[in-house]
């Protein structure tokens, strides 16, 4: 698929799609023979799960060590599963921040009514 139906189907922009090639997020597309990207269908599943990535914040260094460890191959599986886990553990923390800050917030609301 060109990177125009790319954009459209991951929500993404062309610009933020050629970004993530140019860093590493995303591993070089095809080109077709006018030279234009062309990507396989699996790229999206590879795209879903870089945004589930960023919405629970992983930094964007550690999403480039996940792309280059991916890219290496299975060998790479358990540097992977230590850098999920990891993040993992951060995104737990800060799940319970969140629902001690909901807890003040609903006595607070609590208070007033």
């Amino acid at each position: 698929m060109k990177i125009g139906e790319l954009a459209k189907r991951s929500g993404l922009t062309a610009h933020t799609l050629r970004y993530y090639e140019r860093i590493g997020l995303l591993p070089p597309a095809a080109r077709d023979v006018s030279g234009n990207r062309d990507y396989d269908e699996s790229i999206l599943r590879w795209i879903e799960f870089l945004g589930r990535l960023k919405a629970t914040d992983m930094p964007i260094r550690n999403m480039l060590r996940y792309a280059e460890l991916r890219a290496r191959g299975e060998s790479t599986g358990t540097e992977r599963r230590e850098l999920l886990a990891a993040h993992r553990d951060g995104v737990r923390m800060r799940i319970a921040e969140l629902q001690i800050g909901l807890q003040i917030l609903d006595a607070k609301i609590a208070a007033y009514g």
